[in-house]
């Protein structure tokens, strides 16, 4: 019988296949992750120059940390500079975004003149977000006394997109946590990953957020919880993925970073911060600290791997720790998705406990998904009784204050904090969002601080500077919502989504009616 040669389709359809199947080969699966080096956190460092100046303040001060909130994003980045130029034995890095650009290649190139100096610098990334990094990560953990790991990596390198086909369950949990702790003696936690739009170094959208930096006893339990993250079954030695780097890379990572330096915005950004009142007191160890019961919560790095038990979860750890709110709950939460604490709010305010809540409008967020998994609660939550807010995207802010002279009036803000208070009293910061994947799916952390004052602060804010910063949403006798604006001191009334273009409309219209919240 005689054999006719393939169709053109069939030839297509025969390359896509082969294709296809090159690249799912691509994705591989992880390699042997032991032998891995072990390492733990150092705490013999009382004599180092840090611990000099912390030891006889923490002793005055036993069971407290001292807690300095870092409200400023340049602030932010002082400080992180600051820790890694003084450190004298030890830094450990955790982080879920890391971008190479300005303030991410000064950083990278401040872990390697540590390194230079004799400092141990251990950096866990999340991978998810090393796109581009390769190159660089590779180069550092070249440095013998620097050592990367990456947190539940993904094999296809360059093909990113090919894990989530091939293994979503694992690959759509991530390593959300964020810390920087200098010698065992220092730590800054929060909300900040690293890049320009977390430090005040970009005309683009900027974050608002909120780190705090702090010494004393919670110090070493940042430091216990790296060393649980660093040797747990998703922390990956960088070499088994990245391969050996190239002999001069270290050195280029070196001269990109002076390079850098010499250019007009880096000069300004890092005169801007010479100049700071902040790194003056920094730099003199005159920082006003607010000396409080410092409670760590963190998940189980387990979580990542779909194993760990509920009690090892941070929404478990808060309730113990916070108990019931009796009075008043002021939330502010970039991403906030409550499809599981619609209820949990609507009980607190039935209870005639005031709830107020801060989250992005939708001209200001930087995610249209989380803003659609939002939107569909505000009915219910409004009629019982919770106040909403909504950030606007160009927020004003108050006369005189630092950053908004350093970086111009044309940025745009989006909000990024993620923290919360309970009857004045106790103060939550950290990287944790009232959404789904902060709950189920991302590992998460933050510190529970006893401080009225510190508490008080945030309440404050809900009455004196937030109203001017943002809309606040209400529900009307027929049912429908309205958004209400100060401003020149009058009221301004909207009924339709401040901002927001019709199909930024349409767009969370369609995404709500999507079965996806629990990935938000």
């Amino acid at each position: 019988m005689a054999r006719f040669p393939p169709s053109p389709c069939q030839c297509l359809r025969r390359a896509l296949l082969a294709v296809l199947l090159c690249l799912l080969t691509a994705c591989g699966t992880l390699p042997p992750l032991e032998p891995r080096s072990q390492s733990h956190a150092y705490t013999d460092t009382a004599g180092t120059r840090l611990g000099r100046v912390i030891t006889p303040l923490a002793a005055v001060h036993p069971g407290q940390s001292g807690i300095h909130p870092l409200l400023d994003a340049r602030d932010a980045f002082a400080a992180r500079v600051h820790l890694a130029q003084t450190a004298e034995r030890s830094l450990d890095v955790q982080y879920y975004i890391w971008h190479k650009d300005m303030t991410g290649t000064l950083l990278f190139d401040a872990l390697r003149a540590a390194a230079e100096r004799g400092v141990r610098v251990r950096l866990l990334l999340d991978d998810n977000n090393t796109s581009g990094l390769d190159a660089t990560l590779a180069a550092l953990d070249a440095h013998p006394g620097i050592e990367v790991r990456l947190f539940n990596p993904l094999t296809a390198r360059n093909w990113r997109w090919l894990n989530y086909l091939t293994d979503f369950h694992r690959a759509n949990r991530r390593m959300h946590n964020k810390s920087f702790t200098a010698d065992n003696q220092v730590t800054i936690i929060g909300g900040r990953n690293v890049g320009d739009e977390y430090f005040g170094a970009t005309s683009g959208v900027l974050f608002s957020d909120l780190d705090v930096m702090a010494i004393g006893a919670v110090v070493q339990a940042v430091s216990d919880d790296f060393d649980l993250y660093w040797r747990s079954a998703s922390a990956y030695p960088a070499p088994l993925l990245l391969g050996s780097a190239a002999p001069d890379a270290l050195a280029k990572l070196e001269t990109e970073a002076a390079q850098l330096r010499t250019e007009e915005a880096t000069s300004a950004y890092m005169q801007a911060l010479r100049a700071s009142s902040f790194v003056q007191e920094l730099a003199a160890a005159r920082l006003p600290l607010e000396w409080a019961v410092t409670r760590m919560v963190s998940d189980d790095p387990a979580k990542a791997l779909g194993r760990a038990e509920p009690a090892g979860l941070v929404p478990q750890k808060l309730k113990a720790l916070i108990g019931d709110p009796v009075s008043r709950v002021s939330l502010v939460s970039p991403y906030f998705v409550p499809s599981e604490s619609v209820e949990f709010f609507s009980e607190l305010a039935d209870r005639g406990v005031e709830v107020d809540i801060l989250t992005n409008a939708l001209e200001a967020t930087d995610v249209a998904a989380v803003h659609a998994g939002y939107a569909k609660h505000r009915e219910p939550l409004l009629e019982a009784g919770v106040k909403l807010y909504e950030l606007k995207r160009l927020a004003p802010r108050p006369a005189g204050e630092r950053e908004a002279a350093l970086r111009g009036s044309s940025s745009a803000t989006s909000l990024h904090a993620k923290t919360f208070s309970v009857d004045r009293s106790r103060l939550f910061v950290g990287s944790f969002n009232f959404d789904p994947r902060s709950a189920r799916l991302n590992t998460e952390m933050g510190f529970v601080i006893d401080s009225p004052t510190l508490a008080g602060q945030l309440d404050a804010a809900f009455v004196q500077r937030i109203p001017a910063s943002a809309y606040q949403v209400q529900l009307g006798k027929d049912g429908r919502l309205f958004w209400t604006e100060q401003r020149d001191g009058q009221t301004i009334f909207r009924d339709t989504e401040p901002g927001a273009t019709l199909w930024q409309r349409f767009t969370v219209w369609l995404l709500s009616l999507l079965p996806i919240d629990s990935l938000l």
